[in-house]
């Protein structure tokens, strides 16, 4: 299984691209060590510190004719990635590796 899933691309996570940090949801199990070392291989770059932060699962609730289901959304993880300076990330071109 792979450690990045997809680049988050919001207006927050662009604002952040002007001080060299990108955004990525990435495996719920991964470590910091795990992201670093696959930013690293698919970007080609040298990554400068990794933060995570893990977001809570939501419940859902949908009203039915045969009655009420309620649910969870699956956990989720975000990887802000910092690169040195001087060097930059396409996120459209890695993206589709």
């Amino acid at each position: 299984m792979s450690v990045l899933k997809r680049p988050i691309i919001t207006e927050k996570a662009t604002s952040l691209n002007e001080s060299r940090q990108y955004v990525f949801e990435v495996s719920v199990d991964s470590n910091k060590i795990e992201i670093r070392k696959a930013i690293e291989k698919q970007f080609s770059v040298s990554v400068k510190s990794v933060r995570t932060v893990n977001l809570r699962r939501k419940s859902k609730v949908q009203a039915t004719r045969r009655g009420r289901f309620a649910g969870k959304t699956a956990m989720r993880k975000k990887a802000y990635v910092t690169v040195k300076e001087g060097q930059s990330i396409d996120i459209g071109a890695g993206a589709n590796e």
